[in-house]
């Protein structure tokens, strides 16, 4: 198929692909007849003089015109070759040719030594004795023969002498056949855009030779996303590589129009070069193939398949075929593919940005750029089409050669009305669905995209749709992707079609469709009552600033609602008052309501009638309700109520007839004091969640949550009380009691063995003289501990804490026995009173993470486990020391507004030695940042500026970027209690056009910053994620340059910042001077106003200059800040490296100052 195709792109230049000629008496019916058939069975069009011609009568016009009008010439050159005067006038016209018309001369020496036709050797010479004897031929002519079988000579081709002729015969193929199809490929290249790397990529990866054995392989997406082009354009380079190919489009259309027997029949007509087969049912047909394909190292291409009965009948097993065959299947449906025992599935992905512009502006304007007038409009069309190559190519061809008035209008359309063409394509895989799968695509497409599938599983099972069966058909189906996350996506072009399906239902009346989603339909329906049984679902997302006034019957006739969704498009915070309104209240809800969300909902409660038994989620932030129902109410699918931030929400009925309740959050009811004591027996219940609910003064006396997750009672400042607990509660993971009044945990505490996270931040009767009963646990002796000793060990005996908030709790003493707390990993004791830690919390060698900012009376921590990874210390005013071990390692340290630790005599030397140890590390280590009081950056920073842009230049084998920045906030407006100010930094690579964002954030939660401090963070290169991150690390580039642009922001301050930068790498590690005990390094020895000295770092390689400033870049990206401390993995140095960095920085700056 692909060889036809590529001679019918070469008529237009030449009349045949291949010259054939030969001496008939020498190879006729051998090789050349061999060699004639192959290539015809290949589509690549031959010519061969008739046989009836009889050797010796005068050569005609016609067939020296063939020469002329053939692409090349192959000259089988033989014994006899060179006796045919015939044969030689053909030779000399070729050579003409090949000087004149660029005719490629292929030479094939069957059984005759190159050297000999060279050099008119042997047979050859005796031929040019009896021509020269004959007087009938021209002297002139013989010396033109001559030239041109010396010519041809040098000519490189194939010596056949002794060898296997069918690989000859393949070799020569494989050459014209490839050439053919690379110059076909670039006639067609403005429909092939992007082609080449997805063809690379399969044939590295599934269709390599070096693979061995049968292999299938499937390409699988959506409709329209390029399945059938990608599988020609490899069938085109590979197949001559094949004994024999096929490739059969459209199954899936061909199976409906004509039975599959007569696609057997097609498969084996093309591989076994026969005219007639003869099959007359679907086994034996099954047969035939198994038998006769066996042997044949074939390539089958099967396009669009659809059903597993066409693969059983065209490519049923791997044993059908011979060694080194490969079978390539595109369809829709993946679940197809791994059925059938396919080997590998190549999923087809959409065009980036570039290569979509591109493929639609051959389209649209006929070369790979467009107009200047249509540039906006092309990208706008091209956002549209979102990388789907059908719809790039439908629209620029529709909008070829029209105005600009015409392609706005045409967009406006597209809104409106999607291209018919375009969604007839992409609805044959929705067709192809059951029932329930169509309707749960539909319900996707119009109200669940975006959605996790893990929260709306239950509302999907309450829909009957099966979810953890139909979700699977439909990804396999190419029809929605579900990320890693959960979340449920599809192409805007899927969803538009989905949507489309649905407006079909009743193109004029909006209240006979199904599904109701656009603003302006379902706002005309509720307030005129014009709805109907048909609907089904009804999102309405209200802008804020407008208030829409509800008829009370605008839901009565519809009495298959299952889904109604009322929100705002962006609820402002603290929202009192929806702005959907019901002035006359409200009559009917239908009573199929699986779901109801109606955020700001402005009634006091739920309409009498409404009978929710088979209601699953309830969700009503910021609503007017008082009471949701009175008495007991059967709620037995009800998984879910959200009443968060209903401030008029006073109790919470009998809860007892909704046993498989899961969730129940109730966040910021502030006037909610009573919960009905059923709750304490929901056998089903993970998460209640009553944070910031005020009022709340008890809970239910005994809890027996079997399945409780999450329990949150933060900000509940009347609740003095927790419940006894009951029974087992394995679940129990975080339970939240920070700002409570709770003086007394029950003993019954210890029995959450797998609670994870602790809470009790502003807990302040922790340390309160009145809270000595605050943990009644009878196996202990409450005179011989404190309130926070008790605490700590009753805690000890749940062997899963991780994680432990005792921040704001004005504790003035940390318990000795703190080191019981064995699990612990993250220990937060922000704004407490204590002035040190315990020595024994090294015994902790779990912590990783330790918070102690704000801790204004602190002056020194002690030895602290060897694996910590973050210790913050922002406002710890008193501080003056830290551990002095010099094999620590901190990958994160903040010491903000430390100005007594800086000052300590002595510190330096140890601080440096710390940053050394930090930053010179191997490539595989992560982020580091520090942050300290100082007002200069260190020497050993390489390239500095006051300004916002910094230039790196050097070898691209560094292991990372070392930045700085020194900076001191000046305040401008008192009325900021809380100052936030950030730096950003854009890294550009210029050699890749590519760059990357990091923002360091300053707060003065801890205290106001008036003094100078110092920012340092290490990136290595595998910070930088993504596409950036993998060019950096396989870069093969001698050079990097970088450019660092800075900027810094704050409201109601500005910044005085200046900045640092130096690429690191391994030499800096291999540094060997010894470390001198003696050594006194003080990194910041100017003042921050001295002007600023840009130096450079010299390697042995060479000098890199490092510019101060330099050109702005293209494009700044999105923030992306400097990484959470939690993110941070501690890395495992080799101690071997701390000596020999001993002295690195001061080694540095001295190189440095001789430069």
């Amino acid at each position: 198929m692909a060889a036809q195709t590529a001679s019918s792109s070469s008529s237009s230049s030449w009349k045949y692909d291949v010259f054939l000629s030969f001496c008939g008496v020498d190879t006729r019916k051998n090789f050349t007849g061999h060699l004639y058939t192959t290539l015809e069975q290949k589509g690549i069009l031959t010519f061969k003089d008739d046989e009836k011609l009889e050797r010796g009568k005068y050569i005609s016009s016609e067939l020296l015109k063939a020469i002329e009008e053939s692409k090349y010439a192959i000259i089988v050159l033989s014994t006899n070759y060179a006796f045919s005067r015939w044969c030689l006038i053909e030779l000399a016209k070729i050579v003409e040719c090949m000087k004149e018309t660029k005719l490629t001369v292929l030479p094939v020496f069957y059984h005759v030594d190159p050297s000999d036709v060279r050099n008119q050797r042997g047979t050859l010479a005796q031929a040019f004795e009896r021509h020269e004897e004959d007087p009938k031929v021209n002297k002139d002519d013989i010396q033109a023969w001559k030239a041109a079988l010396k010519e041809v000579g040098n000519i490189s081709g194939w010596h056949l002498y002794d060898r296997d002729e069918s690989k000859i015969i393949q070799q020569i193929l494989e050459r014209i056949f490839n050439d053919l199809n690379r110059k076909f490929s670039t006639t067609v290249s403005k429909d092939l855009v992007g082609i080449d790397s997805r063809v690379n990529e399969m044939l590295d990866l599934y269709l390599n030779e070096g693979l061995g054995g049968v292999r299938f392989v499937g390409l699988c997406g959506m409709g329209g996303m390029g399945k059938t082009t990608l599988a020609q354009e490899i069938y085109q380079r590979i197949s001559s590589s094949f004994e024999a190919s096929s490739f059969i489009a459209n199954v899936r259309k061909e199976t409906r129009n004509q039975h599959l027997v007569c696609l057997q029949k097609q498969l084996l007509s093309k591989i076994l070069m026969e005219s007639k087969i003869n099959i007359w049912d679907f086994h034996e047909g099954i047969n035939v193939l198994g038998n006769r394909l066996r042997n044949k190292k074939v390539l089958i291409v099967l396009d669009d398949v659809d059903e597993e009965e066409q693969l059983e009948a065209l490519a049923g097993n791997h044993d059908w075929f011979g060694l080194g065959s490969r079978i390539i299947v595109t369809s829709r449906d993946s679940h197809l593919l791994r059925r059938r025992g396919v080997n590998d599935i190549y999923t087809v992905k959409g065009l980036n940005d570039d290569e979509a512009l591109q493929l639609f502006s051959w389209r649209a304007f006929k070369k790979p750029y467009p107009e200047e007038n249509y540039v906006d409009l092309s990208k706008d069309l091209v956002n549209y089409a979102q990388g789907l190559p059908l719809a790039l190519k439908v629209l620029g061809s529709l909008l070829f050669e029209k105005t600009t008035d015409e392609w706005k209008s045409a967009i406006y359309k597209l809104k409106a009305e999607p291209d018919k063409k375009i969604l007839d394509i992409l609805q044959i895989s929705f067709d192809g669905l059951m029932d329930t799968q169509k309707e749960l695509f539909l319900d996707i497409a119009c109200f669940f995209k975006g959605e996790n599938k893990y929260c709306i599983r239950d509302v999907l099972i309450g829909f009957g749709y099966y979810p953890d069966y139909n979700l699977g058909v439909l990804t396999d189906r190419s029809l929605i992707t579900i990320y890693e996350d959960g979340t449920l996506w599809m192409h805007d072009l899927l969803q538009e079609m989905g949507q489309e399906i649905v407006r079909r239902e009743s193109p004029k009346v909006p209240g006979g469709r199904s599904r109701l989603w656009l603003y302006e339909d379902v706002l005309h329906i509720l307030k005129n009552n014009t709805g109907t049984e048909e609907v089904e679902g009804i999102v309405l997302n209200t802008p804020n600033q407008k208030e829409e006034h509800l008829n009370s019957k605008a839901f009565s006739k519809m009495k298959k609602l299952r889904l109604l969704k009322i929100n705002n498009v962006e609820p402002p915070i603290g929202l009192l008052r929806g702005n959907v309104q019901l002035p006359q209240g409200l009559s009917h809800l239908s009573n199929e309501l699986r779901v109801i969300e109606w955020h700001g909902y402005p009634l006091n409660s739920l309409p009498t009638s409404f009978q929710p038994n088979k209601l699953v989620e309830l969700r009503m932030h910021c609503s007017h309700i008082k009471q949701l129902w009175k008495g007991i109410v059967n709620l037995d699918e009800l998984k879910l109520i959200d009443l968060s931030d209903s401030q008029i929400l006073i109790e919470i009925p009998d809860l007892s007839r909704a046993p498989n309740l899961k969730k129940l959050i109730l966040r910021r009811c502030t006037r909610l004091y009573k919960i009905h004591a059923s709750l304490g027996n929901l056998k089903q219940l993970i998460q209640l969640d009553l944070n910031g609910c005020k009022c709340l003064e008890s809970l239910p006396l005994k809890i027996n949550l079997e399945a409780l997750e999450i329990l949150d009672l933060g900000g509940c400042s009347r609740l003095n009380k927790f419940p006894e607990i009951v029974g087992n509660m394995p679940h129990l993971s975080k339970l939240n009691l920070s700002e409570t009044t709770i003086r007394r945990l029950p003993s019954s505490i210890v029995l959450l063995k797998n609670l994870r996270e602790l809470s009790l931040s502003s807990c302040e009767g922790l340390s309160s003289k009145s809270s000595n009963k605050l943990l009644s646990f009878p196996l202990m002796q409450p005179r011989s501990l404190d309130s926070m000793g008790m605490l700590v060990r009753t805690l000890s005996g749940i062997r899963s804490l991780t994680e432990l908030d005792l921040s704001y709790c004005k504790i003035r003493a940390i318990p000795y026995d703190i080191s019981c707390l064995s699990t612990l990993r993250e220990l937060n004791l922000r704004g407490n009173n204590f002035d040190c830690l315990p020595e024994s919390i090294v015994q902790l060698s779990n912590l990783n993470y330790l918070f102690v900012s704000g801790c204004t009376n602190l002056r020194l921590l002690p030895k602290l486990p060897s694996n910590i990874e973050c210790i913050d210390a922002e406002g710890c005013v008193s501080l003056e020391t830290l551990p002095t071990r010099p094999e620590d390692n901190v990958p994160y340290l903040s010491l903000l507004n430390c100005v007594k630790l800086i000052d300590n005599e002595g510190y330096d030397n140890l601080f440096l030695t710390m940053l050394r140890h930090d930053f010179f590390k191997g490539p595989d280590d992560d982020t580091i940042t520090v942050l300290i009081p100082g007002n200069n950056i260190p020497k050993w920073i390489s390239h500095q500026t006051e300004g916002e842009v910094l230039n790196l230049q050097g070898p691209s084998d560094f292991l990372g970027i070392a930045v700085c920045a020194v900076y001191v906030l000046h305040q401008v407006n008192r009325g900021y209690s809380k100052l936030c100010s950030w730096i950003t930094c854009d890294f550009y690579f210029k050699e890749y056009e590519d760059s990357h964002r990091i923002r360091i954030n300053f707060t003065e939660e801890f205290g106001k910053i008036d003094s100078y401090h110092l920012w340092l963070g290490y990136f290595p290169i595998k910070y930088f994620e993504g596409k950036l991150g993998k060019k950096l690390i396989q870069s093969d580039a001698d050079v990097s340059q970088i450019e660092l642009r800075f900027c810094s922001k704050g409201p109601g301050c500005n910044l005085e910042v200046k900045y640092g930068a130096h690429l690191v790498y391994t030499e800096d590690l291999n540094q060997t001077m010894a470390v001198r005990n003696n050594c006194n390094i003080t990194p910041y020895e100017a003042d921050f106003e001295d002007s600023v000295k840009v130096t450079k770092m010299k390697r042995s390689s060479g000098n890199y200059d490092g510019d101060e400033a330099g050109p702005s870049g293209e494009g700044i990206p999105s923030d992306v800040d400097v990484p959470y401390p939690k993110r941070i993995k501690l890395p495992n140095l080799i101690e071997r490296f701390i000596p020999r960095l001993g002295n690195l920085i001061g080694n540095l700056s001295t190189q440095v100052q001789g430069d």
